[in-house]
Formats: structure tokens, C-alpha cells, sequence
């Protein structure tokens, strides 16, 4: 029969007598994967090229040449990455060189060990701390405690979403509410990695931490982990750090959680910004 006989659903063989091979699914997403890297490439030149007076969302889209919701989606990766900050409430700019960063961080990290030691020989559990990186936290430093089990949730370096962690978590709700919102759904896919973290569920725990003072969290970012954290304020009340204190969820109870972040709070109160 002819070719007007031929189902819809079948192709016809071609001159040799075979049937076309299928699209390869793998090339498919290896070209999509390589144009996403190159348009997050394109945007973050873009805001390079920019300077510190930094570029709003319609600008990008106008310099780029990319629409609107490709420039916020590649804009929630690169702030999630700290290669992009915000400037102000709509203005987008390269982040700093992380050198700077690094050594205002170790300076930090330095002044604040003795904040983990008190807190840690007190209660025999794990302290950390860590500091913002865009949508991330950073962790600077930790004490280990001299319980029998230690929970040692994160290496010193480590970064994880801020929120999903009790040190990040406090930050977090620290945070100005449009800063912290903006942290909570510039996320992402990665959110989800963290025991089912969502945003939703992110914002109830930033509402419990500002009502109750402190926070609390588990089964996030290490299952069977719960941690306790408080927010590291500057003489001027800013947020610049977030500590905590990670333990098994048998061993954290409420009553626990209450005593060690009042530990936090007093050592942090004598600490006052560990003026050398």
C-alpha cells in the first residue's frame, strides 16, 4: 500500500528499510542543561558588568536579553550560591570576593569560640556557628562537646540552606522580614533535600522563632537531630551570626531546649560582641 495508508502513529521506513531511531532523551537534556548554564553565565557577566550600583530585575532582562521568569529563576540559583546579593530592596550585584569574606569570618569564628566553649561544656552537646552567604549558611566553627554521643551536624565550611539548620534558622528570623522572605523562597529545589523542607513550612518555623525568641528545629538537616539555636546580634542589634546546639531528639526535650537556650543567652549576653 502507499504512503497515504500508513497509521499516523507509525513513521515509515526510510530508503534503506529502517525505522528512524527515537530522539536520544539523554543529548535532549544535556543541550537543556548546557543552555540553562549558559544563560546563568549571560545573566551573572550581566550583573558584573554592572558595578556596585547593581541592576533591578527589568534591567537584567533588558541587558540579558532573557524574559522575566528565567532572570528570577537564574537569579534565586546565583544568590542560593553567593555569587549574587542584593542591594537595597531591587537591585542585584556581584557578590564580594570571598577572601574579604573569609577573613571577616575567621576573625568572627575566633572571637565567638569561647561563646561555643561555655555553652557546649555546659550542656556536653555539640555548638556551632555560622554566618549568612547569600540564601546559605556558613558554618565557621563548632565546639565539640564531651557527651558520649556527639551530633556533629555540619563541618566547619559546610553550607546548607539558611533555615534548615537551628543556627540558620535563628538567623533567618533575625533577618528583616523582605530579606528573609526572599531567602525562604529563593531556595528552590534544594529546600526540598532537607527531610521535605518547604517553604511554607519555613515560614512557620521563622513565625515560632520571632514569638518565641529562639529556635528550634529537627529532622532537617540530619534525621534524628534536633537543634536549638539563637540569633548573633552587633552592637547596633543587626543580625551577623547564628549559633545552636545540635542533640538526638530523645535527648532534646522541651525542658532541655528551654534550659540551653537560656545557656546561649546568657553566654551571649556576657559575650557582647567579643570585643578583644
Amino acid at each position: 500500500m502507499g504512503p497515504a495508508n500508513t497509521p499516523s502513529n507509525v513513521r515509515p521506513a526510510d530508503e534503506h528499510g529502517e525505522s528512524p531511531r527515537p530522539p536520544d532523551a539523554s543529548a535532549n537534556q544535556a543541550d537543556s542543561e548546557g543552555r540553562t548554564l549558559r544563560r546563568g553565565l549571560l545573566l551573572l557577566d550581566t550583573v558584573q558588568r554592572a558595578g556596585d550600583a547593581g541592576l533591578r530585575v527589568v534591567e537584567l532582562c533588558r541587558a540579558s536579553g532573557l524574559q522575566r521568569a528565567t532572570v528570577h529563576r537564574l537569579l534565586a540559583t546565583l544568590l542560593d550560591t553567593g555569587h549574587v546579593q542584593r542591594a537595597g530592596r531591587f537591585h542585584y550585584v556581584a557578590a564580594a570576593r570571598r577572601e574579604p569574606q573569609a577573613a571577616g569570618a575567621s576573625d568572627l569564628a575566633r572571637r565567638i569560640a569561647p561563646v561555643l566553649a561555655r555553652v557546649s561544656k555546659a550542656c556536653g552537646d555539640a555548638a556551632f556557628a555560622v554566618v549568612r552567604e547569600g540564601h546559605s549558611s556558613w558554618c565557621i566553627a563548632r565546639h565539640v562537646g564531651n557527651y558520649p554521643v556527639q551530633m556533629l551536624t555540619v563541618q566547619v565550611g559546610a553550607r546548607q540552606p539558611l533555615g534548615v539548620g537551628a543556627a540558620g534558622l535563628a538567623l533567618l528570623a533575625a533577618l528583616p522580614d523582605d530579606e528573609a522572605q526572599a531567602a525562604i523562597h529563593g531556595h528552590g529545589v534544594m529546600l526540598a533535600r532537607y527531610g521535605g523542607m518547604t517553604p511554607e513550612r519555613l515560614e512557620l518555623l521563622v513565625r515560632n522563632t520571632r514569638e518565641r525568641g529562639w529556635a528550634v528545629v529537627g529532622n532537617h538537616a540530619v534525621q534524628g537531630v534536633l537543634g536549638v539555636g539563637r540569633a548573633v546580634c552587633d552592637a547596633e542589634g543587626q543580625p551577623m551570626a547564628g549559633i545552636s546546639v545540635a542533640a538526638s531528639t530523645d535527648r532534646m526535650t522541651q525542658q532541655r531546649q528551654r534550659w540551653i537556650a537560656g545557656l546561649m543567652k546568657e553566654a551571649l549576653g556576657d559575650w557582647a560582641g567579643g570585643a578583644d
